[in-house]
Formats: C-alpha cells, structure tokens, sequence
C-alpha cells in the first residue's frame, strides 16, 4: 500500500451519470454529508474536464467505456476515484490498473458494506466446506439491469474459488438447459433472475449431504451503495495512487 497523505477538509467530490439512479443517491448522500461537499456533477454530453478541474474524488457509477474515457481524464488531473460500475472486459481491468500507477482508485462491484462482509463469511465457508457441498450462487436485480451475472455475483465466484484454489474461468457454469449431465464436484454455478425493481438480493447456497447453507443479502435501498461509496471516497482521497477495494476501505484485508 502506497503512504497515505492528509488532505483538507470537506472533501471535494464530483458524480458521474448525475441524472441516473445512482447519481441522484450519490447526490443526496453527498449534501447530508458534513466532511464532503459536491464539486460537480455531470452526465455525458457535458464538460468533464471542467467538471473533475475542481474535484479531489470522482465517484463513478455510469458505464464501463465512460468510466475510463473519466478516469483518462482522473489520471491527466490528479483526481483519485471510486469506481462502482460493472461489466469491465479483462482488457478494461488491466487499462483501470494502468491508470491506478498514477492515482488512487477504489473499485469494487457492490460498495455495500454489508456485502463485502458477506465476501468475507464466504470465503471462510468456501474454506471449510469441502467439494462435498455444492455450491450455486443466486442472484435477483430490476429489469432494467444490462449485465448478467451481476458483478456482485461474479465478485462472489472469484472469492469462492480462490477458497477452494479453483479458477473461476474454468469451474463456473452459466448457463443449464437440456440434458446437463450430473453436477461436476468442483463446479460453481450461477443463476440470474430479471425483474421488477429488485435492488440487488445474492445467495449462496452450500448443498451437502442432509443440510443447506445459505448466506444471503439483501439490498433494499440503493442508499446502502451510496454510503459505501462516500467511505470509500474519504479513504481513496487519503492515498497517493493505487488499486484498492472495499476490503482496503473497511480494514478487512489480512
């Protein structure tokens, strides 16, 4: 982790996608918050240059091509980010990593709190309990969510089969229809549901032998996201560059 500087207060900080539903929390939250007041806020066809000149945060919930055509921009102005978009190809992973050389970024699939505790319990899980359990990650959003499986979800993949010291490219199964054949012991699967106006619920479910475990959470107001993103915008603005997550946020990396 690079040395930490101390930055005055309130904190500086502009919104990406200001008329999308994350925009409009993110806004809120910012303007009820004490320490952090709202630079900019802004929506593509707008200035952005101009937008990030004054900002010690961007924080970013728009789409994966827009948000590194910003943090080009973060990187050019000296403006450290909080990424919660999904749906970033390995390509676009390593171009966000480039850009991390120079600035701090904080990104994380789900800035909720509480699921990245959930990430923790399921690591612990994955660890002691055998291939014996089955395990299938389920997964509920509104319908008007564009990727599948959600970020979220895939998050909680990769943390199950670093536990049990899998690679998720090969072990996870999208997608069952027809005759499957039986389950793979070393298999994760994934279900997507479509609907409504679902915020976000995931389970894992643990199938063994004459017992289930089932860790779940639900989010029932994106005001949750909004929250994680401002502690993790306190915490980003505080390093000097650098690729963090919500476990460097919370102090729960070993």
């Amino acid at each position: 982790m690079t040395a930490e500087v101390v930055l005055p207060q309130p904190l500086r900080v502009a919104i990406a996608g200001r008329s999308g539903r994350m925009g409009g929390l993110l806004t809120q939250a910012v303007n009820a918050a004490d320490d952090v007041v709202l630079s900019a806020a802004f929506d593509q066809g707008d200035d952005v240059r101009a937008s990030l000149a004054q900002a010690q945060v961007l924080i970013d919930f728009t789409r994966p091509d827009g948000s590194l055509a910003h943090l080009a921009l973060c990187r050019e102005l000296g403006v450290n980010a909080v990424i919660g978009t999904t749906g970033f190809t390995p390509a676009q992973k390593a171009a966000i990593a480039a850009h991390a050389e120079h600035v701090a970024i904080v990104m994380a699939p789900n800035m909720s709190v509480g699921v990245n505790v959930v990430l923790k319990l399921l690591d612990l899980a994955a660890r002691a309990l055998d291939e014996s359990y089955d395990i299938e990650v389920i997964e509920a959003h509104h319908r008007h969510k564009v990727d599948a499986p959600s970020g979220t979800a895939l998050a909680m993949g990769e943390t199950l089969a670093a536990a049990r010291g899998l690679d998720l490219r090969q072990c996870a199964v999208f997608a069952r229809e027809g005759v499957t054949g039986e389950r793979k012991a070393s298999a994760i699967g994934f279900s997507t549901i479509r609907g409504g106006d679902i915020v976000g619920d995931h389970t894992v479910l643990f199938a063994g032998t004459g017992e289930r475990i089932e860790i779940t959470h639900k989010a029932s107001s994106r005001a949750t996201f909004a929250q994680g993103s401002l502690r993790a915008a306190r915490f980003v603005a505080t390093q000097r560059s650098g690729l963090f997550d919500m476990n460097d946020v919370l102090g729960l990396t070993p």
